[in-house]
């Protein structure tokens, strides 16, 4: 489980040690759940059961369910930004479209791999707090893609250019929740399906080619965004 990543939410509350580990131990209870069962209702009280502690220490983080999904859907969309800033090299992307293959390919995986991120940001279920807290996270990783297009490409500034991308995101991810409901996760034809959805909405603003530029550590360094930033 991924204990290490705190829901960015609790950097600004005063929380001790085991109440940091307290709160992860119930987002990773939940997460088995998710993971185990298709019941939509999971109750507070199963996920105080699965963790091993009082009901009351349940509520003392989380008034309802919704706000432990909401949570979840923060630590998760952590995890995939901490992997999505990763620069490819090796080997590394001759061409914009190879860069946004190889992002996709990684995340698909990601989520396959997390069967509750899947029922999260894929699932008919979702709520509306939880789908904010996933465009928030697309929103930050897509400013993060546009760093990485500059720091690998020569290209002119585009200061729209993350909107851009998370727009193509946001496409990609509705073939995705298709693959998701018709076979239980993203399959690699889907996978395909989405990028060249994004791929085909980027070029009427990319040029087809792009050159490539030498990686500067300064360029690498500028990918990282963060939560602040609007």
């Amino acid at each position: 489980m991924a204990d290490t990543l705190v829901d960015p939410a609790l950097l600004n509350r005063p929380m001790r040690r085991r109440g940091v580990e307290r709160y992860n131990l119930l987002l990773d209870s939940t997460e088995t759940l998710l993971s185990a069962t298709e019941d939509e209702d999971i109750s507070l009280a199963q996920i105080a059961e699965e963790a091993g502690v009082s009901l009351a220490s349940v509520y003392y983080f989380f008034p309802n369910r919704n706000a432990v999904y909401v949570a979840l859907a923060r630590r998760f969309n952590e995890e995939i930004y901490r992997r999505s800033i990763i620069p490819p090299t090796d080997p590394e992307p001759e061409t914009w479209q190879e860069l946004l293959a190889m992002k996709h390919t990684a995340a698909a995986a990601f989520q396959n791999s997390r069967p509750a991120a899947l029922r999260l940001f894929l699932g008919a279920g979702v709520s509306v707090a939880v789908r904010n807290a996933d465009f928030a996270g697309n929103a930050r990783i897509a400013r993060s893609r546009a760093r990485m297009f500059e720091a690998y490409f020569d290209m002119q500034p585009m200061p729209d250019l993350a909107h851009r991308i998370e727009i193509s995101a946001a496409a990609m991810d509705g073939i995705w929740s298709l693959s998701y409901g018709h076979h239980g996760r993203i399959t690699e034809e889907y996978r395909q399906e989405g990028t060249a959805c994004a791929v085909t909405y980027l070029r009427q603003f990319l040029p087809e080619y792009l050159p490539r530029r030498p990686l500067t550590e300064d360029a690498l360094d500028r990918i990282e965004v963060q939560d602040t930033e609007a």
